[in-house]
């Protein structure tokens, strides 16, 4: 029967290492939790030399072989959920720091883990030294830690942020997968007509130099480009992607990131579904932090940060200046009827009234998320017949530039 290595935190606190016989994991996973043991890591001693951590289900956390560098979402998301349940079993927030970048996955991981304890031992605050990090923890997870530290239910906050995470994944992989599609049909039509201007229209172009007249102006265009790209392809390829450069530097700047997303918000399929995305990402981040006692105004502050349009964030921060006035939370949103639609204010004020605001807004959350899924569904189905038009237009001109001098080529020979 095979023998496990194993590591485990004793109702104490205190971590307990051991051996133990079992005919596989989740049996071993068994024994220990009838020894009232929360396991940490588990691996089979006859394969100690390739030992991978492996946490439990309850911990809803996994070990992950990375390449070292980066810390991926998923590796943050497990050190914020055992992080979570270390705090909650009343270990020591230094000792938990120590144990999660022992039993880290990847070096980066136990690099940064690290780094995190070692400011917390200097006396820092979670959040402070979280912060020192913005690449690996992002503005609003360090802005929910410090309202988290402030309250004194890190633990809570801690779990809020890691089904927070998940969430978020779950959205953004939907996204993408709605998008893949669309994207491959457009390199699709980009490599089909470098290939028609750069191999196919060459062949016709001998042809039309001895027929000694002139092109329809169709026919000169499709061979000016033809000949743009074979002589000066390099050159047109290095200067967009120098134009990219730059453009993507003045998005990132504060002033073309305004513009930028204010002119997205403006599209007519694509706005209404940025704004959606935002409102649910602000529900549920507003929800999962007054549901875990964090103040209203200060959740407001953090749920802001959440949205990701600066266009959005500051007409919200206009509507906490009202709340912290005095004013409600429903009747003081009222003024963002780009990002809240009247019927979601009018559930957000009964929901106030009735003191279940934060059940609401995660419920709102989850139907907007439905809905958005929905309409994401739509676009796609809208975009592929679109893509293949753009395709089947770019083809087919190019075959009529190509064709007409063919008609009036009896004319040139009589």
């Amino acid at each position: 029967m095979p023998v496990f290595q194993y590591r485990a935190l004793q109702a104490d606190g205190a971590i307990a290492e051991g051996q133990l016989e079992a005919p596989g994991r989740p049996e071993a996973f068994r024994q220990m939790e009838g020894l009232g043991l929360r396991p940490v890591s588990l691996s089979e001693k006859a394969a100690a030399a390739a030992k991978t951590s492996v946490l439990p289900a309850s911990l809803a956390s996994f070990s992950f072989r990375k390449r070292t560098g980066k810390i991926s979402a998923r590796i943050l998301e497990n050190f914020t959920r055992l992080l979570s349940s270390l705090l909650a079993a009343g270990v020591p927030l230094s000792r938990a720091l120590v144990i999660l970048y022992k039993e880290a996955s990847t070096p980066a991981a136990n690099t940064k883990w690290k780094e995190i304890h070692d400011y917390v031992i200097d006396g820092m605050s979670l959040a402070d030294a979280m912060g020192k990090s913005p690449d690996t923890f992002p503005r609003v997870y360090v802005a929910m830690v410090q309202a988290g530290e402030t309250g004194g239910f890190l633990d809570l906050v801690l779990a809020q942020i890691a089904d927070f995470q998940s969430r978020e994944k779950e959205l953004k992989s939907k996204v993408m997968a709605a998008m893949l599609y669309p994207t491959i049909l457009l390199v699709l039509a980009l490599g089909v007509l470098v290939f028609l201007l750069t191999f196919f229209i060459p062949r016709f172009q001998v042809i039309f130099s001895g027929l000694g007249a002139a092109l329809p102006l169709p026919t000169q265009i499709v061979l000016a480009a033809s000949h743009v790209v074979r002589a000066y392809g390099l050159f047109v390829l290095v200067g967009l992607v120098l134009l990219g450069f730059f453009v993507r530097t003045w998005f990132t700047s504060e002033k073309g990131r305004r513009i930028w997303e204010g002119l997205i918000l403006r599209v007519p399929i694509v706005g209404p579904l940025v704004a959606q995305f935002a409102m649910a990402r602000f529900c549920r981040m507003l929800g999962t932090l007054l549901g875990a006692g964090v103040p209203l105004v200060q959740g407001l502050n953090v749920a802001r940060k959440s949205i990701g349009n600066q266009i959005l964030v500051d007409a919200v921060s206009q509507s906490i200046e009202r709340v912290q006035e005095g004013g409600q939370l429903g009747a003081s949103l009222a003024s963002c009827r780009g990002l809240f639609p009247g019927s979601v204010l009018e559930m957000i004020a009964v929901a106030e009234e009735s003191g279940k605001l934060d059940a609401e807004l995660v419920r709102i959350a989850n139907v907007t998320e439905g809905d958005l899924d929905r309409e994401l569904k739509t676009a796609v189905a809208f975009a592929e017949p679109l893509m293949l038009f753009f395709i089947a237009g770019f083809i087919g001109t190019i075959f009529i530039s190509m064709v007409l001098p063919i008609f009036t080529m009896q004319e040139h020979i009589k």
